[in-house]
């Protein structure tokens, strides 16, 4: 069996609540804030990924920290972008 695509939707937002341990107006706000993009079904129904489950878990992690929403989608920037740079080293 192939193994599944982290980025493929999956997940409704009651779902992706459960799983992260996050009220879905939580999941609402950092989208409004920008910090994520679920994909939306035909009708318009968000559908969370693994990959933003990740990013929601990391986001829950920072706020709880004590970061504001600004601060967080900067640190989240900047790991992503940390981890794509070491993608890359790793394929040199």
């Amino acid at each position: 069996m192939a193994a599944r695509d982290s980025r493929t939707p999956l997940y409704g937002i009651a779902v992706a609540a459960q799983l992260v341990d996050l009220p879905e107006a939580t999941l609402r706000l950092f989208e409004s804030k920008g910090l994520l993009t679920p994909a939306r079904s035909d009708g318009g129904t968000r559908r969370y990924s693994d990959d933003d489950i990740d990013r929601l878990r990391r986001a829950a992690r920072l706020r709880d920290d004590g970061l504001n929403i600004v601060g967080i989608a900067r640190v989240l920037d900047l790991e992503d972008e940390n981890a794509g740079l070491r993608e890359a080293l790793d394929e040199e």
